[in-house]
Formats: structure tokens, sequence, C-alpha cells
């Protein structure tokens, strides 16, 4: 699990318990079913409108997985990861390359395509193709959370103003009126939280790892190529450094 997602969910569902409870701890009094049809029916609603069902049935669940189990490894890993298969490729030949492990599903793919002999153009058509749809469907999964981040708290002010005019039309029967502000107050509330405390955190996390997964996917499949040229490794690494800011180069050259 991604640590900080885990922390960052538990620290705002413990803020909200915290101040209910401080209030008194009546929890029943922050629940209600009309306040809950508005927010999740019509976010629901008008995030249909805004995309494809299969983006929707897509998106949803890829940001959940990510968001709770997102693991990047770090580009200075992956240099010298390809910089130690380069000297395998280079010692023991592109065929060695179908039993050398790595940490990266799509490193090994390039690796996989090294050992099978394929062309370079192949090479590089494939696995561009294959990283720009995955890119794509990262930031599809991005928009539709965003969306329901943009359209709940404004669903919640839809819920507050039905809960004002329920509220203003039933003025002669005081029993209606509190259940009518209830619904306006917390339509507002469910909004906020859904918007700021989930959609939105996720959709800027699936960024996140959008622009992570663009670096390393380049940087594999350039290191490949210059693999399928038979590279020497030194200037395999050298090559891929140019992709780390320079602070993290100046690590890495001191480390050798």
């Amino acid at each position: 699990m991604d640590l900080a997602t885990g922390l960052g969910l538990f620290a705002g569902v413990g803020v909200i318990v915290g101040l209910i409870m401080l209030d008194g701890g009546n929890f029943k009094a922050y629940y209600d079913i009309h306040a809950v049809i508005v927010i999740f029916g019509g976010a629901t609603a008008a995030t249909m409108i805004r995309f494809p069902f299969s983006v929707i049935m897509h998106g949803l669940p890829m940001g959940l997985r990510f968001a709770f189990t997102m693991r990047s490894i770090h580009p200075r890993e992956l240099i010298e990861e390809i910089t130690r298969v380069a000297e395998i490729n280079r010692k023991s030949g592109p065929v060695a390359l179908e039993n050398v492990e790595v940490s990266d599903s799509f490193l090994a793919q390039g690796l996989r395509y090294l050992a099978d002999g394929y062309d370079k153009d192949f090479i590089r058509d494939t696995m561009e193709r294959d990283r720009d749809n995955f890119l794509q469907r990262l930031d599809e999964g991005s928009k539709v959370y965003r969306a329901v981040g943009d359209c709940a708290p404004a669903w919640g002010m839809i819920g507050t103003i039905l809960g004002m005019v329920t509220m203003f039309a039933n003025m002669s029967d005081p029993s209606k009126l509190g259940p009518a502000m209830a619904t306006a107050l917390l339509a507002t509330l469910y909004g906020a939280v859904i918007a700021n405390m989930i959609a939105l955190p996720i959709a800027d996390k699936l960024h996140i790892k959008l622009e992570e997964e663009e670096i390393s996917r380049t940087l594999i499949i350039d290191g490949v190529l210059q693999m399928r040229d038979a590279k020497s490794p030194t200037l395999v690494r050298e090559m891929l450094l140019a992709y780390l800011p320079d602070h993290h180069r100046s690590e890495m050259a001191e480390a050798t």
C-alpha cells in the first residue's frame, strides 16, 4: 500500500470523526439519505455525461489501484539496472537476456524483444506504442477523478438549494424544517469531502504517476535501443544520466 495515501486518508477521516466526537459524538446527525442520493447520483450522472462508459469503468478502478498500491522505480535504479543488463548483453549476447530478472515489467518486455532478435524499428515502434497507450489510460483515469472532484461540490450546492426550497415551502410545518436544513447542509459537506479528500487527490496522484511513467518508460526504451546497437555499458549509462536532475547525476558520478 502507498504509505502517503494511507496516512492521508487516515488523517482526513480522523479529523472529521474527531470533530464530530468533540461536538457530542452524534454520528446519526451527519447522515442524510437525501443528501447521499443528490451527491452520489448527481456526480455519477454528470461523469457519465462527460465520458464514455468504457473510460469510466476503466478509470475508476485504475485510480484506486494506483492510489493505494502506487510503486514507482526511481530513474536512478532503472539506470543502474539497465547498465547491469547492458554488461550481460555485451559479454554473453542478447540470448542471455532471456533469463535475466529485472524489477520493471516494461524493461522485461524490451529484453524479451532483444533476446528474440527483433529489429530496432520494431522494438522502438512497439514499445513507444505501449508507453503511449499506458499514459493515455492514466490520463483518462486522472480526468475521470478530476471530473468527479469538480462536480461533487456543485451537486452539494444543488442539494443545499433543494433542501432550502423544501424548508421554505414548509415554513408552516416546523417538523419538516429540521430535516430539510440537514439535507441542505449535509449535501454541501458530502460534496466537499468527496472532492477534496478522495477525487481530486487521486486525480493528482494519477497525474504524478503519469509524469513518472513517461520519464521511466522513455528511459527504458532508449536503454533497450542502445543495447540493440550493442553499445558499451558505460556509454549506455552516460546517455541515460541525461534523464536525471543535476544533483542526482552528481550523486551517481560520486558513487562510481
